[in-house]
């Protein structure tokens, strides 16, 4: 097992290549790349950008977005992405059910695995992603923010899984992301009564990373998050990308001595079997988090980001980090 993971995990330099670049011929797209530059760069931004429909998951919305992430994993300057809104009031507003409507069931079905699939490769993008929420995101909105390493939200922000309210369900990541960062309880709560909440809301709850008043532009949870990228940006960023990696690994290992009795059967299980059986199982389970830790550290060592790290903190200076 631990041979796979290791080639899974082995960090490969990206290619020295300018990726999704901003141009004018992105004004009309829905979905809008643009690197920032100065002190900045480094620092890449993913812009909804689909007024007519509140910046809803429709299929050129998904496919732009799909594209940009493909071209945007292989550029090795990007050290982290924002994905912010154009459209004032609004993150995204989830699913488009106008359109929708028009499809059948088996298209529904299609469509709602390429809204995981694309939900899934915001989670697996190697460099850091934060949500910048200054509006509605709701269902598939929220579920797009949770496959996002950090959230902030600003106070006029609204975001709930809405979905059981509409006759449905999450299925695009949030039965799975949304325990994972509330915890199972609350977030069944929140799931099974549809329920919306504030900006302030989601931050007392540890839903989002931060809460700030919305100001006259309508754009504060954005100037929060560029803020927050600005002071990952000088960090090692080969160290943030596989720190990133062992976190999100080492979290999928983690998960499974909750379900112990599963195969052992609750009427075999007395409390002292369960706690000695609980142990042994988060021994294998830290243990392979700590297994994939060691890999990825394993990465970073003949990196000459790590020898300046260790030279700059002997001359007394300020690391210059370059990505290799």
């Amino acid at each position: 097992m631990l041979r796979t993971l290791a080639s899974a995990l082995r960090w490969r330099p990206l290619e020295k290549t300018r990726g999704c670049a901003s141009s004018p011929v992105d004004a009309g797209r829905e979905i809008q790349v643009r690197a920032l530059e100065g002190l900045d760069q480094g620092i890449t931004e993913i812009l909804m950008n689909r007024p007519s429909a509140r910046n809803a998951l429709g299929n050129v919305f998904v496919s732009q977005l799909l594209e940009a992430l493909a071209q945007l994993r292989e550029d090795r300057h990007v050290r982290v992405l924002i994905f912010r809104s154009g459209v004032k009031g609004v993150f995204c507003a989830g699913a488009d059910l106008k359109e929708r409507e028009q499809m059948s069931e088996a298209e529904v079905g299609v469509f709602v695995q390429r809204l995981r699939g694309l939900m899934n490769e915001i989670a697996a993008f190697p460099a850091p992603t934060i949500a910048a929420m200054d509006g509605f995101a709701l269902g598939g909105g929220l579920e797009l923010a949770l496959a996002c390493d950090l959230r902030v939200a600003a106070s006029s922000a609204v975001m709930g899984l809405i979905e059981t309210t509409r006759g449905l369900l999450p299925g695009a990541g949030g039965t799975q992301r949304l325990p994972r960062c509330l915890g199972v309880a609350l977030a069944k709560e929140l799931i099974f009564t549809g329920r919306r909440l504030s900006g302030m809301q989601a931050q007392a709850l540890g839903l989002v990373n931060h809460a700030v008043a919305q100001n006259e532009e309508g754009n504060a949870a954005y100037h929060r998050a560029l803020a927050l990228a600005q002071e990952i940006l000088p960090q090692a960023p080969i160290a943030v990308r596989l720190g990133k990696l062992a976190i999100d690994r080492g979290i999928e290992v983690g998960d499974s001595y909750h379900n112990i009795t599963a195969h052992m059967g609750w009427h075999r299980v007395s409390l002292s079997n369960l706690l000695e059986e609980s142990m042994k199982q988060r021994v294998v389970d830290i243990a392979s988090g700590m297994a994939i830790e060691g890999i990825c550290y394993a990465q970073n060592i003949p990196t000459r980001d790590r020898l300046e790290g260790m030279a700059a903190f002997r001359e007394k200076r300020t690391p210059k980090f370059v990505g290799e």
